[in-house]
């Protein structure tokens, strides 16, 4: 590897999160943060957030905010950038304007940049005059223009965009994650860097902002990677400069496709990251699965906390093959999450989704004691209200689902149910277990389901509910005679 390229490691190594604020955050980009965060905490390096907002025309203040609130969310922090400040700020790329003139001119002046007056129009009459594809681009023509032709340009009225002389030499690198790559000579020609009304273009301000901050190792997006050589070709320049040190090491991350292996698109719904989030993943959940998006903790284990993730990670070890996001994988993997919470914490993150239903401080000890009932049947806290709003509805507010109503034929089964639920003086899980199957199972010779379920319907008005002798010792003997009762008088 040539020696211009970092040798950084340890607590040497800065990576960048440099999103543009477009749009949702999408699972894509978050995969793309979570990696270089958990390098950045596995190398004891530095993570640096900016902000790539140049684009006035898709930009907005509401998808910068939402950024912000996903890494948050997620507990990606950040040690430089938007927020936290550092010694290399500002951290967006519109407030860097004058950096980045100054960056322009000291490279006119060294000859890496030069002015270039031709149209797309002349560019592709050049090529069909040569006998070359019309569509095959730039041929360097204005490298060595004199100064009696650019001031015929001038004089014509035309303004110049600025091109990076690229190196007549093939490009390599060793990609940190799919291996040596080259880029021949000639295989791409000189570039634009600043448009003619002034604005430098992406593939000038961000590899200057990775040079200033001190950026050793780029982990992105696969779709990026067409982009490296010129990005290298613009390293060699800032080097010659002294604005650059050395070229960082580049690794390309595996596209994350979604249904029909199509790369998955921010119109796909499992691609809005707050979507997951509303839908009740929990961040540590969401992040094992994300980071199984081109990784693994080991070839048999897919779920491991944060912390084991990041004991474990290296880019290198990153497969380069496209990877699928399958959300049934993933929810079945934010379920095995939420069993490994403390039945406390699991109770706290349960509140929200329970919404109205739940007014606290004083709902809190029927929801921490409901919370086991429902711990290790759930996949998403988004369930919570579907399991547990019957615990939280006053008794004449209880409303039937349409398959839980039971015929008409249940009327015996529920008077019998009343009167021994009725004769109990001790209300607990064992006792009401005890009665209703004494007098439903040995006293009607019904099998379970058949005696269950019509109590079932009456407490909770649904057909699928936490245990229910459980359920019962939690409403108490009131209410559940009160719901029972309510139920059978509609048969």
């Amino acid at each position: 590897m040539p020696a211009s390229f970092t040798s950084a490691s340890g607590s040497d190594v800065r990576v960048r999160f440099c999103p543009s604020p477009t749009g949702t955050p999408h699972v894509g980009l978050i995969r793309t943060a979570l990696f270089n965060w958990a390098y950045a905490r596995h190398t004891g390096g530095k993570l640096i957030f900016r902000i790539e907002d140049t684009d006035a025309a898709r930009d907005s203040e509401e998808s910068y905010g939402q950024l912000l609130e996903a890494m948050s969310w997620l507990g990606l922090d950040w040690d430089e950038g938007v927020d936290v400040g550092g010694p290399h700020g500002p951290y967006r790329q519109s407030l860097r304007t004058s950096i980045y003139r100054d960056i322009i001119e000291q490279l006119r002046a060294s000859g890496h940049l030069y002015e270039s007056f031709a149209t797309g129009e002349e560019i592709e009459a050049r090529n069909v005059a040569a006998g070359r594809d019309p569509k095959q681009g730039y041929d360097n023509f204005e490298r060595d223009l004199t100064d009696e032709q650019r001031a015929a340009h001038l004089e014509e009225g035309r303004v110049p965009a600025l091109r990076l002389r690229v190196p007549d030499t093939e490009l390599s690198f060793d990609d940190l994650v799919r291996g040596p790559i080259t880029f021949p000579v000639g295989s791409f020609t000189d570039f634009v860097v600043v448009r003619p009304n002034g604005a430098p273009l992406y593939t000038f301000v961000n590899p200057v902002d990775d040079a200033l901050m001190g950026i050793t190792h780029v982990l992105r997006g696969e779709d990026l990677l067409s982009s490296t050589p010129r990005q290298i070709a613009l390293y060699h320049a800032l080097i010659e400069i002294g604005v650059a040190t050395a070229i960082p090491r580049f690794g390309h991350l595996p596209y994350v496709m979604g249904e029909g292996n199509k790369k998955l698109s921010k119109r796909d719904p499992e691609s809005n990251l707050f979507l997951h989030r509303d839908r009740g993943f929990l961040p540590e959940g969401l992040l094992n699965y994300l980071s199984l998006l081109g990784w693994s903790l080991t070839h048999d284990r897919d779920v491991f906390t944060t912390e084991e993730m990041i004991a474990a990670f290296d880019v290198t070890d990153v497969n380069p093959n496209p990877a699928r996001f399958d959300l049934k994988k993933a929810e079945s993997i934010n379920g095995d999450h939420i069993r490994m919470l403390p039945v406390d914490e699991f109770a706290q993150r349960l509140a929200p989704y329970l919404g109205e239903l739940v007014s606290l401080p004083e709902d809190e000890p029927m929801l921490r004691a409901a919370a086991p009932l429902v711990q290790e049947r759930m996949q998403l806290l988004g369930e919570a209200p579907g399991l547990l709003a019957f615990l939280f509805t006053p008794d004449d507010e209880i409303a039937w689902d349409a398959d839980a109503l039971p015929k008409a034929d249940a009327r015996p089964t529920l008077d019998a149910a009343l009167a021994a639920l009725r004769a109990l003086e001790d209300w607990t899980t064992e006792t009401t277990e005890d009665a209703l199957r004494t007098a439903l199972i040995e006293g009607l010779g019904l099998k379970p389901r058949i005696a269950f379920g019509p109590v079932r319907s009456a407490i909770s008005g649904r057909r699928i509910s936490p245990p229910l002798f459980e359920s019962m010792e939690l409403l108490g003997k009131v209410s559940t005679i009160a719901r029972i009762e309510r139920l059978a008088a509609t048969l």
